[in-house]
């Protein structure tokens, strides 16, 4: 089933369709920071795979604290990085009372600050929290496929009962990657995202 399925979406890429997913606010932890939030022994425990090869749903929790408002109960995703990250959409902003760059996802100098609580103590981020822009993963066989390179920008419309083409969408190839568009629950609520949906990129 799992080669049907694959071979059905390798299809579809060729003619220019992927699979939208909705990403919603989650943390990524360094190793340092899960030591302090979850104690000397931690480790985080991987209850779901992700569509990303080697990425998982942490069965572990936190509580990302602002200025105006707390998030209890924050997903974290697997595995550990070497800088935490902290990835929100802008209706999130505003309830935690904080501003934050839109960047892709790794690229944290000089962004937002905020405070993350676990069983075991806190963290401050100097610098850590950003609006993930939306973006499309991609294997490089779908890349040559579709002519496209990597930071390459796109049009994707989501094909939905309220389609909405999202401009400047950015392609990030690498061979560790299945393609997917990634949006932010704000992204994905306004075009009526739910379940398998599929997104057409335009040129």
């Amino acid at each position: 089933m799992e080669q049907v399925v694959n071979a059905v979406l390798e299809a579809m890429l060729r003619s220019g369709l992927v699979q939208v997913e909705v990403s919603a606010r989650h943390v990524h932890l360094s190793a340092q920071d899960l030591v302090t939030l979850f104690g000397p022994s931690a480790e985080l425990s991987a209850v779901r795979p992700l569509s990303q090869p080697g990425q998982f749903l942490a069965g572990e929790r936190v509580t990302v604290i602002g200025p105006k408002g707390r998030f209890e109960r924050t997903a974290i995703l697997g595995p550990v990085r070497s800088n935490t990250q902290v990835e929100l959409a802008i209706s999130d902003l505003r309830v935690l009372g904080i501003t934050a760059p839109m960047r892709e996802s790794g690229d944290v100098q000089g962004s937002s600050s905020v405070t993350i609580e676990g069983p075991c103590g806190q963290v401050t981020l100097q610098q850590g929290v950003i609006i993930a822009r939306n973006h499309i993963h991609m294997t490089p066989d779908a890349a040559r496929t579709l002519a496209l390179q990597d930071k390459q920008k796109v049009n994707v419309k989501v094909l939905t009962d309220r389609p909405i083409t999202f401009h400047d969408v950015i392609v990030r190839v690498s061979d560790k990657f299945s393609c997917r568009v990634h949006l932010d629950t704000d992204e994905g609520n306004a075009a009526a995202v739910s379940g398998f949906t599929l997104g057409m990129i335009l040129r």
